[in-house]
């Protein structure tokens, strides 16, 4: 149900957001993405964005991150 010992499941992009303390509302705000689309993408491994929304989720983390790789959060 929710990955390893009850925690919710989460991408890469979504453990980012919780290492840097950032919450997906931020993100949504930032990005203009719906809070829905940016849930998908912070806890859906199987789901995949199209790279105009890669490009501004990856434009609002590196103002938080500047070395944040694309590679190191999606599969392009």
């Amino acid at each position: 149900m929710f990955g390893l010992f009850g925690g919710k499941p989460r991408t890469p992009v979504g453990k980012f957001l919780d290492k840097w303390g950032i919450t997906q509302e931020w993100l949504a705000k930032k990005t203009k993405i719906s809070r829905n689309t940016i849930s998908k993408i912070a806890s859906d491994n199987g789901y995949s964005p199209n790279l105009s929304t890669i490009k501004k989720v990856m434009n609002a983390l590196r103002e938080v991150d500047p070395k944040a790789k694309t590679e190191d959060f999606f599969d392009i």
